[in-house]
């Protein structure tokens, strides 16, 4: 009898051994994650409904097994939302945890220096990833860089960053100004850094096109800048010609071929750099600039230089038969 009941014993903790074993390999052993799979977690999901989520997707074998065992050995921190990475055989264990420690995947949007706003809402309109409506931002208020987000994330919380962004620049450029600049608020200074914006695709350009810009305001000369003439017609979106005779010669608040002085606002979301360059512009004579045929310009401080430049250009465009 005593050998009888050592046996059962013996057999019972074996018995408990093996399940125990079963059980912990259930949760720290391969679930059924086949391939490396992005995985959702809505905003305000519970564990319960994740893990019914997750065996419906067949990434787990059952989502009570999977919360009992979360239960025994998992850890009770939140679970977080967003979207997330599961990699190929990955454990239950791993999975909780990606959950609640692990990092939500962030996608990226990239929008380009000088992009008008109309663009800017088409852009975020496009991004399928993104949800809900959002307006025509006012121009000049979003700054164009490299944003993050989440799948399912609402645009007008994208846009908000956008814009909160351009408002911290301002902020953090505006008090270091240069007593160069012709900008008195920060509001001028965005519309004049969105013609200089405009004018150049030449990075290093910039602080001597917004130092030949704030010549002119201060002798009251007009800026003359053709993108002026352009935005009232298309607000920021591609002329697909060149500029009509009629159209320099309309007289509106943005029109700087029949106005002295600033546009009535922004032509563009303007770029740190062109913002900065206006709050310090070069110290330079510079009145005139023509395009110098290598996608920079040439600047003269007289209108007989700036003339001749403009001949030597038109020449130029001749020669590549662009006339």
């Amino acid at each position: 009898m005593k050998k009888l009941l050592a046996t059962l014993v013996a057999l019972g903790v074996l018995a408990v051994l093996v399940m125990g074993g079963w059980f912990a390999m259930g949760w720290y052993g391969s679930a059924q994650v086949e391939e490396e799979t992005a995985f959702i977690v809505p905003s305000g999901s519970s564990l319960t409904s994740v893990a019914d989520d997750l065996e419906e997707q067949g990434l787990i074998g059952s989502s009570e097994a999977f919360l009992l065992r979360a239960k025994v050995f998992g850890s009770d921190d939140p679970i977080k939302a967003g979207e997330f990475l599961l990699p190929a055989g990955v454990s239950n264990a791993g999975i909780l945890d990606t959950f609640q420690h692990g990092d939500v995947i962030r996608r990226f949007i990239t929008i380009p220096e000088g992009t008008p706003s109309a663009i800017v809402h088409d852009m975020l309109m496009a991004e399928d990833l993104l949800v809900g409506e959002i307006p025509v931002p006012d121009e000049g208020s979003v700054l164009p860089q490299t944003y993050d987000f989440e799948r399912g994330e609402e645009r007008v919380a994208v846009l908000a960053r956008m814009q909160r962004a351009m408002d911290e620049t301002i902020a953090e450029l505006w008090p270091n100004r240069s007593s160069r600049t012709v900008a008195t608020t920060p509001e001028e200074a965005v519309i004049l850094a969105s013609i200089v914006e405009k004018e150049t695709g030449v990075p290093e350009e910039r602080r001597m096109v917004a130092g030949l810009y704030s010549n002119r305001i201060r002798q009251g000369i007009f800026l003359q800048a053709d993108p002026t003439i352009i935005y009232p017609i298309t607000r920021g979106r591609p002329l697909g010609r060149r500029i009509r005779q009629s159209e320099i010669a309309d007289i509106n608040d943005y029109n700087t071929y029949q106005m002295a002085g600033l546009p009535a606002g922004p032509i563009t979301n303007p770029g740190r750099e062109s913002i900065a360059a206006v709050l310090d512009p070069a110290e330079t004579n510079a009145l005139f600039m023509v395009a110098d045929g290598s996608g920079g310009h040439e600047f003269n401080d007289t209108l007989q230089g700036h003339n001749a430049a403009v001949e030597r250009w038109f020449a130029l465009r001749r020669e590549r038969g662009e006339m």
